[in-house]
């Protein structure tokens, strides 16, 4: 079992023309979102048995986020219900380019202690985090615990996701990301990721190689420009993505990781002692994989990951 460890959100979606405002005026539609959720219905739409660990309200939206999950086939046991407000991120998009305003202030899931995270059994193999639930107190806190718990027994994933309007505290971010970091098994970073992360003018090798630990994957994203995975015995794998239509690209990366996990989890790469020695053909597969997913989410609005019948 796959675990998202994460935001789940409203995004606010603007709208306008027949379906505005009376008057023809933009307004926006709320729909499930979040990297950490869509990451978890874009795996649970795969066939994967996935789960998701985050504060959710029991306010309309919250439910919102709890019936999104369940129509994906993702288990909601592990969920932390509470009565305080859901995260909302209002989108604009920008030649198919999203940005975020975020309303988060004490939020489910930011009000997330270490006290109430979940025991876990045994059919959990890997642990997914990133996203804004890394930046703000207590909720990061108590990610980042969770993650130190339990990542001598499960694989660890990140994706920082780095959404620089969010941070308030930027010092206390990066030492918790490195934190995090040197736990991960398995780090993907988009190439705007790297460069906020390892700042200066340094080839994008060289500022991947001190990302983690010596034994970590890290898996780069460049967008059109294709990925690219830097394994810890040297090799570097590359995969094109396909041509395809752009609609928008919210979404693309989550789906990306959750195509990466649900190909080395078939493959039965996805527990710590087997991707300690994983053949580099496992992982060209599950990058091809990754970005065919992707390409299918990027073709239509919206965070909207495929279903496996539609691969």
């Amino acid at each position: 079992m796959i675990i998202c460890c994460g935001e789940a959100l409203v995004d606010m979606i603007p709208m306008q023309g027949p379906n505005g405002g009376l008057r023809g005026e933009q307004v926006y539609a709320p729909l499930a979102g979040g990297a950490l959720l869509n990451t978890a219905v874009a795996l649970g739409r795969l066939g994967v048995n996935a789960g998701m660990i985050s504060g959710i309200s029991t306010d309309l939206f919250g439910e919102l986020l709890v019936s999104a999950l369940k129509d994906s086939n993702v288990c909601t046991d592990f969920l932390i219900r509470s009565p305080s407000p859901t995260t909302l991120a209002f989108v604009a998009l920008n030649d198919g380019q999203a940005s975020y305003t975020f309303y988060d202030e004490n939020s489910a899931g930011r009000r997330i202690e270490e006290a109430s995270l979940p025991m876990l059994p045994d059919a959990v193999s890997t642990l997914y985090f990133g996203g804004i639930s890394l930046i703000s107190e207590p909720g990061a806190y108590s990610y980042y615990s969770l993650a130190e718990r339990e990542h001598k027994k499960r694989i660890i994933v990140l994706d920082p996701n780095i959404r620089t309007s969010f941070i308030e505290d930027e010092k206390s971010y990066r030492a918790r990301l490195a934190r995090v970091m040197a736990l991960a098994d398995i780090i993907k970073v988009s190439d705007e990721d790297l460069d906020w992360l390892v700042p200066g003018q340094m080839e994008q090798a060289d500022k991947v190689a001190s990302l983690g630990s010596d034994s970590c994957i890290v898996i780069l994203t460049k967008g059109s420009e294709g990925t690219t995975a830097y394994l810890p015995n040297g090799k570097v794998l590359s995969q094109a993505v396909p041509m395809v239509n752009v609609v928008d690209t919210v979404g693309a990366g989550d789906t990306f990781n959750a195509g990466f996990m649900a190909k080395l989890l078939a493959l039965g790469q996805l527990n710590k002692a087997d991707l300690r020695n994983v053949h580099e053909t496992a992982i060209q597969e599950a990058l091809l994989y990754a970005v065919q997913v992707a390409a299918v989410t990027v073709s239509r609005a919206g965070a909207n990951p495929p279903w496996i019948s539609e691969l």
